[in-house]
């Protein structure tokens, strides 16, 4: 009998392409999200929210062996008061499912809760978020970790970086490209574009993040990225040059962001063991 996952944000920018990997990969899912229309259809749906204060929630989220945490508001707007506010909502579902036993609990993480940050980024680095969402991400893992300090819970926090394709659905600037070039504009506002960042395409990601929750060997913080550093204007111009677009961009009409390092990467050790022993 497969095991059964729980994809909380099923519905998602990342959630939904999780839900087709995880099938594909022979995982029976329980999708949990407000709504359904982006989800592959072998999924069973799960309707009854995970913010809830019922003493059965587990069961009534179909008792999963795993849980993959995708769910996030605003996570594309880092000052957004939302991250703060949901935090305690986020730590008492993941409190009750501790509680409740659950073999294996997958988290989303992000970059954002390094900080300014020069050069590669491990388990080990220093955390010094500069964004409400990175400060909240980084409560959760802490969280995540002191509650299931004595417990028999596989923890994988999965510390995504800079994630492009399926552009159209997503809000990252390339979504926001995507939507100026469709309105007929001529030019993007953008940065500098010098600081190098790690980018991966999201059917990498999504195969790194399924494979790490099929196996229990490798816990703790790891990184789901490329290990490469490139620069945000090279991803950008061969964005616009690969998609055969017109527009053009207005270099240093914003401000680089100031938490945003020079040259930041992760360090891939762990996931490219992950991937070199699981991915089968």
């Amino acid at each position: 009998m497969s095991k059964k996952v729980l994809i909380t944000g099923a519905n998602g920018y990342i959630g939904r392409h999780v839900v087709q990997a995880a099938l594909n990969k022979g995982l029976t899912v329980l999708a949990a999200d407000l709504k359904f229309d982006e989800i592959d259809d072998r999924v069973i749906q799960v309707t009854h929210p995970i913010f809830s204060n019922d003493a059965q929630l587990f069961e009534k989220l179909g008792s999963p062996d795993i849980i993959v945490h995708l769910a996030w508001r605003d996570g594309f707007i880092h000052n957004s008061s939302i991250h703060i506010e949901d935090l305690p909502q986020h730590y008492q579902f993941l409190q009750k499912m501790v509680d409740s036993g659950v073999k294996q609990i997958a988290v989303m993480g992000t970059m954002h809760e390094i900080g300014y940050h020069e050069g590669a980024i491990n388990a080990q680095t220093p955390t010094n978020p500069e964004s409400l969402y990175g400060i909240s991400k980084n409560a959760l893992r802490d969280v995540l970790f002191n509650i299931t300090k004595n417990t028999e819970t596989v923890v994988q926090w999965l510390r995504a970086f800079y994630i492009v394709g399926d552009d159209a659905r997503g809000s990252s600037i390339f979504a926001k490209i995507v939507q100026a070039e469709h309105e007929g504009k001529e030019v993007f506002p953008f940065t500098t574009g010098k600081n190098k960042f790690d980018f991966i395409n999201i059917d990498c990601l999504v195969k790194q993040i399924v494979t790490t929750i099929t196996q229990t060997e490798f816990s703790g913080i790891i990184n789901v990225a490329s290990g490469v550093p490139e620069t945000l204007a090279n991803q950008v111009e061969s964005f616009i040059k690969d998609n055969g677009f017109k527009i053009k961009l207005d270099y240093g009409a914003f401000p680089d962001r100031p938490y945003d390092s020079p040259e930041t990467w992760a360090d891939v050790t762990i996931i490219s063991n992950i991937m070199e022993k699981y991915d089968k």
